[in-house]
């Protein structure tokens, strides 16, 4: 039986995290949940676990400064809501990632590869991993989107654009102008290619530009209510599973 801890400051989605292991593998037990690096800090110097399911913004710092404080041999899936830039760096150092919302079958892979490592004894080396890291802080976004308009080619500054909206099987981006363009990217695709300090995706439809909104109201369950800039012909609500990761965007 694998001893599990979920290192995650938004409850929401740790309860999600903790239903889903549950369903996948009924037998592993989640000795602990953590909100942040001092609890993980404190945590880990006191007990050792098998496996840590580790969210990279945490309420007090970023994750990675745990490994600053306490030396961890243990495997490591991240978690990751906005940092693209370092997936990167955990690919090549074999180490997993998740992107949130969590999907279950990529959770599932990611605890094969667990499971895998447990039978060949694989060490992790949080030194390469970081140092892997670094050379990617420094990551290259989109600069502008090339758009068709009939026969017509254009491009588009990646400033002149306000979202990304998905409409069934197609995305549109909607320059600060109103117009809208249909792109040849899915929105989990655009993800990677946007600067996360700039773009926000509030939910499985919108991708928003920080310039964009013009205003926000309380919503229920605590989700947030965005009016943008050319107004969309939907509402623009920050799903439950994204408002607290998104009000700590507003606030860097």
């Amino acid at each position: 039986m694998a001893k599990v801890i979920i290192v995650e400051d938004e409850r929401l989605a740790a309860e999600k995290l903790i239903r889903q292991l549950k369903n996948i593998d009924s037998e592993l037990e989640i000795v602990a949940k953590l909100d942040s690096v001092a609890s993980t800090v404190e945590f880990l110097t006191n007990h050792s676990v098998d496996l840590i399911f580790l969210d990279i913004h945490l309420g007090d710092d970023l994750s990675f400064h745990i490994f600053d404080k306490v030396k961890i041999k243990t495997p490591i899936i991240f978690t990751t809501a906005y940092d693209q830039y370092a997936i990167k760096a955990f690919k090549l150092n074999s180490l997993d990632y998740l992107l949130k919302p969590v999907n279950k079958n990529e959770l599932k892979e990611a605890l094969l590869k667990f499971y895998d490592n447990q039978q060949r004894q694989t060490p992790v080396d949080y030194q390469t991993l970081l140092q892997g890291l670094q050379s990617n802080l420094e990551p290259t976004f989109q600069k502008r989107f090339m758009v068709y308009k009939g026969d017509r080619v254009k491009t588009i500054e990646v400033k002149d654009v306000a979202y990304f909206f998905a409409e069934g099987k197609y995305v549109y981006l909607v320059d600060t102008d109103g117009h809208e363009h249909l792109v040849d990217y899915t929105l989990d695709k655009l993800q990677s290619k946007l600067d996360p300090e700039q773009f926000f995706r509030i939910n499985r439809q919108f991708i928003i530009q920080i310039c964009a909104i013009s205003d926000m109201v309380a919503y229920s369950k605590g989700r947030l209510k965005i009016s943008l800039e050319p107004s969309p012909k939907k509402e623009t609500i920050v799903s439950i599973d994204r408002s607290t990761d998104f009000k700590n965007w507003l606030n860097k």
